[in-house]
């Protein structure tokens, strides 16, 4: 049941993404961002370290655009590498510390944070932000409705 509805999400997320981007113009963050976040919004404080692990993305790859040539396939590539090595050092600070609140903000998966923060640097963080919220609570919405409240 749980790998039909994360199937069902990204599935979903994908769709209302693509819709997103073709009728507004606005990028939800990646195609499969909102599927993802969507799986936890009941989790808010893993929503605010993966945003925390994209914006700590964005300004590296911001400095390190100030000196090197960076667009296209290469500033995906090396936002995606960035967020990867931010959210594992995430995981690893918050497997070393104490409380459950820092443990519940770890990044959502490894790519995300990456792919977040190459939609910050391409179409601005409020866009982003606002498109990829608004995508991923319609995604949740339709998985409430096609699976009966079992999400």
């Amino acid at each position: 049941m749980v790998d039909t509805v994360i199937q069902a999400a990204v599935g979903l997320g994908v769709i209302i993404s693509l819709v997103f981007s073709e009728l507004l113009g606005a990028s939800a963050g990646g195609i499969v961002v909102p599927g993802y976040i969507a799986m936890y919004l009941d989790k808010p404080y893993q929503i605010i370290g993966t945003l925390i692990v994209a914006l700590l993305t964005w300004g590296i790859i911001r400095v390190i655009g100030s000196f090197t040539l960076l667009y296209g396939k290469r500033r995906m590539v090396l936002s995606i590498l960035v967020g990867f090595i931010i959210g594992l050092l995430s995981r690893i600070i918050i497997i070393n510390g104490v409380t459950l609140v820092e443990l519940q903000m770890q990044s959502i998966g490894y790519i995300v944070p990456g792919l977040i923060a190459n939609w910050f640097e391409r179409q601005g963080f409020i866009k982003t932000i606002s498109t990829m919220l608004i995508a991923a609570i319609l995604v949740r919405l339709i998985l409430m409705v096609v699976f009966q409240g079992e999400v």
